[in-house]
């Protein structure tokens, strides 16, 4: 048997009313080359005209609207002449996506865009169909030159600056690059195994210590106290950049690198040490027998 609660959206329907300038959502149930129809659970539909759905020069309603989704849109007309309520996604996007901008930008999220086009010190993506500036410093890790080149590339970014007053955007593939290289930094340090012996180079001094160049992307500092045995006031005193050298890891805490040169000293001077007791002790016999005292004896 049927209740009011089977009519429940049909009764809320008949009673909402719906004005130019606000802010609806819906489903997408039909999408053509010309528009987009939305279910708005209300007695007319809800239609976007794909002209008014993206500022991307470059957008593909077929790529990107789906049957199912769920989207926000501004009302412009609550009749089209055919009894659809006329909608803009471009004018909620104004609202909704700078509101979305700087929550990712507070939660550092990781987005991806296609780059459109190369303008004066850097390059143009949209995203939410809003037009992003990624400077050509922000590109890469590297100082981009050739922004033409970048053109059609997809890349991953995050948001570095927001200003919806000034409709200001600005994204930067370089953040990303740097986190995955130093997650891959990372991952190199957790593969050396303390007390392994290594040869590098040295790469810079400080009043600290030297920093050793061990290659594949990976440097450690020995400490001013773990370059020599001999107590030193500068790193200078003993080493130069550019020289070569044997180092021990001494650990690799907080993925940071430590070194020892002294260590190595040590093992060497025990080593000789060793040695030159091994060097006292002959292989033949020494013997302390009476007999042997007297065998060098001659009795008459």
């Amino acid at each position: 048997m049927e209740t009011m609660d089977d009519f429940k959206e049909e009764l809320e329907a008949s009673f909402r009313k719906i004005n130019e300038g606000d802010m609806i959502s819906g489903t997408v149930i039909a999408v053509s080359e010309e528009e987009i129809t939305l279910d708005l659970k209300y007695y007319a539909q809800g239609v976007i005209r794909v002209a008014d759905f993206s500022n991307d020069p470059d957008f593909s309603v077929f790529e990107e609207v789906h049957v199912g989704d769920e989207l926000e849109a501004t009302v412009i007309k609550t009749d089209d002449g055919q009894g659809n309520i006329l909608l803009s996604r471009k004018e909620a996007n104004d609202v909704l996506a700078w509101e979305k901008f700087q929550t990712m930008q507070e939660e550092d999220t990781t987005v991806k865009v296609k780059i459109k086009e190369n303008v004066k010190s850097g390059v143009v993506a949209y995203l939410e169909g809003i037009r992003a500036f990624i400077p050509a410093s922000q590109l890469s890790l590297e100082y981009v030159e050739d922004t033409e080149a970048w053109v059609g590339k997809e890349i991953e970014a995050k948001i570095i600056t927001v200003d919806a007053e000034k409709e200001k955007l600005v994204l930067s593939g370089k953040a990303v690059a740097k986190e995955a290289a130093i997650e891959e930094r990372n991952h190199k340090i957790s593969m050396v195994v303390p007390g392994t012996v290594m040869e590098g180079t040295v790469e810079s001094l400080m009043p600290y210590g030297a920093f050793v160049n061990l290659g594949n992307g990976l440097s450690g500092l020995v400490h001013i106290s773990q370059i020599s045995q001999k107590r030193i006031k500068k790193p200078s005193e003993v080493l130069k950049e550019g020289q070569k050298v044997k180092v021990k890891v001494l650990n690799t805490n907080d993925n940071k690198i430590s070194l020892s040169m002294k260590a190595l000293e040590e093992e060497m001077t025990d080593t000789e040490t060793v040695e030159e007791l091994d060097s006292y002790t002959s292989k033949e016999s020494i013997g302390s027998s009476l007999g042997d005292l007297l065998s060098g004896l001659k009795f008459d």
